[in-house]
């Protein structure tokens, strides 16, 4: 039988991240994506990829990246 507890326990297992974690990595990754590609402002961006709040968008953000969006945005623009 398939429940909660089983998908916490293999993710958890593979990726060492809960369900949670791992679908919040995945949002910052596309964010990144989109950052890189300068696809809107930085709001519109935590929006798409599926925050509610852009200032917990830049605190999750900067936990894994090291950096704001705005920072991460001014580092990779093309000069």
């Amino acid at each position: 039988m398939n429940s909660k507890s089983t998908l916490h326990r293999k993710l958890k297992s593979l990726t060492g991240l809960s369900p949670g974690e791992f679908i919040r990595n995945v949002r910052l990754k596309h964010a990144v994506q989109m950052l890189n590609n300068n696809v809107g402002n930085i709001s519109e961006i935590a929006f798409a990829v599926g925050f509610n709040d852009p200032k917990y968008f830049s605190r999750c953000f900067k936990i894994e990246f090291g950096m704001t969006p705005k920072e991460f945005q001014e580092a990779h623009r093309v000069k």
